[in-house]
């Protein structure tokens, strides 16, 4: 098959997987192996829709779960538990069934200091799943949460998983030193674990454009392949292949197997074996190749916005890097460097704009000032994070030192970036953007105009980042008012998100914050840390009178 007809058959599993109808699996298999001895392209892309049809249909039917009863046995727990409004909470398996369990009391000191693939036993009952995390659940295959009553540890977790949460807690002891901030954000870089982070620093970063950096990509699958390359290349190819593919797994365990792992491992595993039969593949062909297999594998993955963010960056930078880096002009590191920057952020782009409803203004300057540092951070921070974890004390204190520069640099960028007065790319500027490029890609002497631009286009949002005018509009987590040039904020839920959406709205001052509902409080804090409020009302329970 061409590099054509395999990025038609990644398009066609994915819309199979997003259609989910139930085609039967056995009719697909028998498609795919006709297509195969035949070796008819056409028919094995229309073989692969309906398999990924009909697996995600599997899928979805199999997330229908009796709520209401009660349930004991040994759980594994899946993933790492994390605080939540006043417990603690993680996905465990049951019997084969996903669970979203939340414990409080005696019942959550027993899950808090475990980590993913040890056992705990459990007596809990099952509640449906509602609200907004009834869609995200439902594409971890989370059939219902469990309330738990009673639980103990039961052991913990066997073979490669075991060595995975040693090596974990070996860099988590090693980083005490860091200080909270950073030793969030230090597990987040390596791990992709954002257990730690606060809000605020969370906020700077989405804000920057530099999320991405928060949790595990590619490109922390290439540099741990970097990093094992020394042991990986002794001995004979197949073990040589055999190894390669070893470190990929035990990678995944330790960084739990998020779907933009999947994605990079399956391309890193797919080049392996390439390299081995002495056949060279393109990167969109490992590209679709990879989205193919990991959307077989698991169908309900095409509506991870994590798995969708992570292709249409390798997608970007496989299409447009190389024709981006030679129309731009200067040395050859700042071109490769801004032209594949460029091409990431417009592979991401029509995502961010759907999901997020648009890329900031400040994600490209960010980019290319934290990501020369990103890496060398998740390399040192890997290799002589061990060893920090091993000796302790004042030898890790030290060994972390490189660690703590990095991490402050690109935290500075983050916070610096944020708080630049400029607005965001949102669909209507992208289009037109698309549009530049276009006619720049057919008419080569346009290209140095479809620069300029391309440059006043990323200007235009700068300049409309204001205040939409007197009176309420909606925020997350509350409503927002001006009148007569008195900014009033009354927040009635907490919102990871309200900072942000302030940010985008050009806030730069509240003069009244109101805290109307439960758990408003930590928000307001978060919130007051980046921007000035003048004064704090405490909106009364029934019966009370209002606190200024």
């Amino acid at each position: 098959m061409t590099d054509a007809a395999v990025v038609v058959m990644a398009l066609a599993t994915a819309l199979g997987a997003w259609m989910a109808r139930p085609v039967p699996v056995a009719l697909a298999v028998a498609v795919v192996a006709v297509a195969f001895v035949r070796r008819r392209p056409a028919l094995l892309v229309f073989g692969a829709l309906l398999l990924a049809s009909g697996l995600a249909a599997r899928s979805w039917h199999g997330l229908h779960e009796p709520v209401g009863n009660e349930v004991t046995g040994t759980a594994v727990v899946v993933t790492d538990p994390v605080e939540a409004l006043g417990a603690v909470r993680a996905e465990v398996r049951i019997d084969g069934r996903r669970y979203d369990a939340w414990a409080r009391g005696a019942a959550a000191s027993a899950l808090r200091p475990l980590l993913a693939g040890e056992r705990i036993r459990v007596t809990g009952r099952l509640r449906p799943v509602t609200g907004r995390a009834r869609s995200y659940l439902a594409r971890r295959h989370v059939a219902a949460r469990l309330e738990m009553g009673e639980a103990e540890p039961a052991g913990r977790a066997h073979g490669p998983a075991h060595l995975a949460n040693q090596l974990r807690r070996l860099l988590d002891h090693g980083s005490r030193g860091l200080g909270d901030r950073d030793r969030g954000l230090f597990a987040g870089f390596v791990l992709g674990d954002d257990r730690g982070q606060d809000a605020v620093t969370v906020d700077d970063f989405r804000s920057a454009g530099l999320s991405h950096l928060l949790v595990v990509s590619g490109q922390n699958v290439a540099f741990v392949l970097a990093l094992a390359a020394p042991l990986v290349r002794r001995g004979p190819l197949v073990l040589r292949v055999v190894g390669g593919l070893a470190v990929l797994a035990l990678f995944g365990l330790l960084t739990r197997w998020e779907p933009s792992v999947l994605r990079a491992e399956a391309m890193a595993a797919l080049g392996l074996v390439g390299a081995a039969v002495a056949r060279p593949v393109s990167s969109i062909r490992l590209l679709a190749l990879a989205v193919t297999g990991v959307l077989l594998v698991d169908p309900l993955l095409v509506g991870s916005v994590g798995f969708l963010l992570s292709v249409s960056a390798c997608a970007g930078i496989a299409l447009l890097s190389r024709p981006l880096t030679g129309w731009l002009r200067g040395p050859e590191w700042v071109r490769a460097a801004l032209g594949v920057t460029l091409a990431a952020q417009a592979g991401v782009a029509p995502v961010l704009a759907t999901v997020f409803g648009g890329i900031p203004v400040a994600a490209l300057p960010a980019n290319l000032l934290a990501l020369p540092v990103a890496g060398p951070i998740m390399v040192w921070g890997m290799s002589a994070g061990l060893l920090a974890g091993l000796l302790g004390g004042g030898v890790a204190a030290v060994l972390h030192v490189p660690t703590r520069l990095g991490i402050g640099w690109t935290a500075g960028v983050a916070r610096a970036a944020a708080g630049l007065p400029l607005g965001t790319l949102t669909g209507r500027h992208l289009v037109v953007g698309a549009g530049v490029v276009v006619v720049a890609a057919a008419i080569p002497r346009w290209r140095r105009g479809a620069v300029l631009a391309l440059a006043l286009l990323v200007c235009l949002p700068a300049l409309t980042a204001r205040w939409p005018g007197d009176g309420e509009i909606p925020v997350p987590g509350g409503r927002l008012d001006r009148r007569h040039g008195v900014v009033t904020l009354t927040i009635d839920a907490p919102s990871p998100r309200l900072l942000g959406a302030l940010r985008a709205r050009a806030v730069r001052r509240i003069d009244v914050l109101v805290l109307s509902g439960p758990g408003a409080r930590l928000t307001a804090t978060t919130i007051a840390s980046r921007i000035h409020v003048r004064r704090l009302v405490i909106q009364p329970r029934v019966g009370e009178k209002s606190r200024p």
